[in-house]
């Protein structure tokens, strides 16, 4: 029993079916991604997607609050992995000069240098693992249920 003392509202069959695909997908397809990434460029993909995130962003610069959120960590991961990639040279820690409560993290050129050459094999292997087995059909519908799937997580939430 749950809430109030009522039954579940169980899975049934079909759905118990997606839900147990779903949960696969989700342990594989980041392990695959992140030993793509550890074997072909030395770095986890979480490490890659602060990367991406800051060299996608306007002056390749962001505040580590917004950094930790579109990279769905913690600002205490994001903190000890961002003190890895600044001994790498690949990004750079400053206090926002808008507002000193803020820390704002820059991708350097090295960064950008390591983003280069990193994205062509990281893109191959999402490729690979996601869109080569699709058709073009399911590609949209994936979009359409990614979507649908994050806006109820998000309305359950609220904004960040």
């Amino acid at each position: 029993m749950h809430q109030g003392g009522q039954e579940p509202d169980w899975l049934d069959e079909d759905e118990m079916q997606a839900w147990m695909a779903l949960v696969r997908l989700l342990v594989r397809l980041p392990s695959a991604l992140d030993a793509q990434l550890r074997r072909d460029a030395s770095i986890t993909h979480f490490e890659y997607q602060v990367l991406a995130q800051l060299s996608m962003a306007e002056g390749h610069t962001m505040r580590m609050s917004d950094l930790a959120q579109l990279a769905d960590g913690s600002l205490s991961r994001l903190s000890h992995t961002a003190t890895r990639l600044e001994k790498r040279g690949w990004i750079s820690r400053a206090t926002d000069p808008e507002d000193g409560r803020y820390t704002i993290a820059t991708l350097t050129k090295s960064g950008m240098t390591k983003m280069v050459a990193t994205a062509p094999g990281h893109v191959a292997a999402v490729r690979e693992h996601v869109f080569e087995p699709l058709t073009t059909r399911q590609v949209q519908q994936l979009a359409a249920i990614a979507n649908r799937i994050v806006g109820s997580i998000d309305s359950d939430t609220g904004p960040a």
